[in-house]
Order: C-alpha cells, then sequence, then structure tokens
C-alpha cells in the first residue's frame, strides 16, 4: 500500500482485497470459538461478531461469501 495514499477514507480495491485476504487467514488459522471486537466511528461504536459456529436464527444465506 502507497504511504502517501489517504488513510482516512473508504478502501481502494487493492486494500479491500488485502483485507480479505488478512482476515480469511485470521479466522482459518488464529479463531477458536469467537472473537468480539469493537471500533469508534463518526457514527458510534461499530462491532464485529466473528464465530465458528451459524447464530441462531440466522441462515447462512444471510452471509455473503468472500
Amino acid at each position: 500500500m502507497d504511504a502517501a495514499q489517504d488513510q482516512t477514507g473508504p478502501l481502494s480495491d487493492e486494500e479491500f482485497q488485502q483485507f480479505t485476504s488478512l482476515l480469511r487467514r485470521y479466522l482459518h488459522h488464529e479463531l477458536d470459538q469467537w472473537e468480539c471486537l469493537v471500533t469508534d466511528s463518526a457514527h458510534g461504536p461499530l462491532y464485529a461478531f466473528f464465530t465458528n459456529k451459524l447464530p441462531a436464527a440466522w441462515t447462512h444465506e444471510s452471509f455473503r461469501p468472500f
């Protein structure tokens, strides 16, 4: 990634591909049962929940593969 690139805007296509590649690698090799993450945004906190089991009342079709 070019260090001069804007770090505050949306991801470029290249950055998104890197993000999904690293996330896939993390989930395959590091995730045990679950991971809960939170980060601040201009609109308030954003929550991410990763799990190796389908949450209750959710269907597989509810998720977008990457």
